[in-house]
């Protein structure tokens, strides 16, 4: 393949898709490419048999096993990210504007204004969740039905002077609880009504999205980082803190990943491994330049890549090297896992299948 990849890879039904220049298909288990789009794809979502991607200034929808063209609208501006459900497209659009399509027709169904244009990267569109599209912009957390846009609640979040100027993250949760980062302060609002549950002030800004886990785990919690690298592990029910421990300043906007009662995260240059519960340590690898995206984990092995070209594979609990692939560029956001295998983007213009457990390559 002789374009630039980047972002992650997606798998679906037997398919795998990347984006470069195009989007690409490709058969799992062969590595034969099934399709790849004539245009542009600067951001993709792949749902009910749909690839819904943009070049910019039109969105369009494909069939997802074939890549014949579903519908394409012209929009009036440039859409910087997407979202989609199986019902709903969410499209995030210069200038602070919202909109949402029918993925079946391509039906505009409802727009937004106001919402936030200070960042606009694919990490900062809209989150939508089974329904439920949240927004934010002007200081306040939006809301909406995602079919009709209609607005559920609102609740403030602060303006740049209370966030710091970095963005605000969201995540829902299937437990009726949203946890919402801004600036330095963590809290957790009612998802029925946005009341205010509590919250929680760091001492430095946190980048990226709270991950939780939900009472019924052994691992219980909020767990997030600030950009010093400090790791927090919450109270779901009060927001207390359980425990906090150093790492190394972390840039990155990946969540923690946390897994089998262990938390997992890349910070600088190296990847930690904490006790869920206690906070204890477990270990640390070192690569050989910045970690890339967010570790994942699948059947006790971690697998991540780095700016240093290579992919790595840790067996999960002890942290020791099961294998490694070094490629001929930095590795493009986060590894994805299925069936017994692991897959992977580079600079050096490749898509990677591996086997998981070995290493070995099973196309290119």
């Amino acid at each position: 393949m002789n374009n630039d990849l980047w972002g992650s890879p997606v798998v679906r039904d037997g398919l795998l898709y990347v984006t470069s220049l195009e989007v690409h298909a490709l058969d799992v288990a062969t590595g034969r490419r099934q399709f790849k789009t004539r245009e542009v794809a600067w951001s993709m979502a792949v749902t009910g048999g749909r690839v819904l991607a943009s070049d910019g200034p039109s969105l369009y929808a494909l069939d997802a096993t074939d890549g014949s063209d579903r519908w394409r609208v012209q929009t009036d501006t440039w859409i910087y990210a997407l979202r989609a459900e199986r019902g709903t497209v969410v499209t995030a659009t210069r200038g602070g504007g919202v909109e949402a399509w029918e993925p079946g027709t391509g039906e505009r169904l409802w727009e937004l204004s106001g919402a936030q244009s200070d960042f606009e990267t694919h990490d900062t569109a809209p989150v939508m969740r089974d329904g439920v599209v949240y927004a934010w912009g002007e200081g306040q957390l939006y809301v909406l039905e995602a079919r009709t846009g209609s607005e559920m609640w609102r609740h403030p979040v602060g303006d740049t002077s209370v966030t710091g100027g970095v963005p605000v993250r969201v995540t829902p949760t299937d437990d009726g609880v949203v946890f919402v980062c801004a600036g330095s302060r963590v809290l957790a609002l009612d998802a029925a009504t946005g009341a205010e549950r509590w919250r929680f002030d760091a001492p430095a800004a946190i980048l990226c999205p709270a991950t939780y886990q939900s009472p019924a785990s052994r691992s219980a919690g909020v767990y997030f980082t600030d950009y010093l690298g400090t790791v927090y592990a919450l109270d779901p029910a009060t927001g207390d803190d359980r425990w906090r421990i150093a790492t190394e300043a972390r840039n990155s906007l990946e969540p923690v990943v946390v897994a089998d009662g262990l938390v997992h995260l890349g910070s600088g240059t190296a990847m930690y491994t904490l006790d869920a519960v206690s906070g204890t340590p477990r270990w640390r690898f070192a690569a050989g330049d910045s970690i890339v995206g967010s570790p994942v984990v699948s059947d006790g092995r971690l697998h991540f890549g780095s700016e240093d070209h290579c992919l790595y594979t840790l067996d999960a609990v002890s942290g020791r090297l099961s294998w490694k692939l070094e490629t001929g560029g930095a590795i493009t956001g986060t590894p994805a896992a299925a069936d017994g295998m692991i897959f992977a983007c580079s600079k050096d213009h490749c898509v990677y299948a591996l086997d998981a457990a070995r290493g070995t390559r099973q196309s290119s």
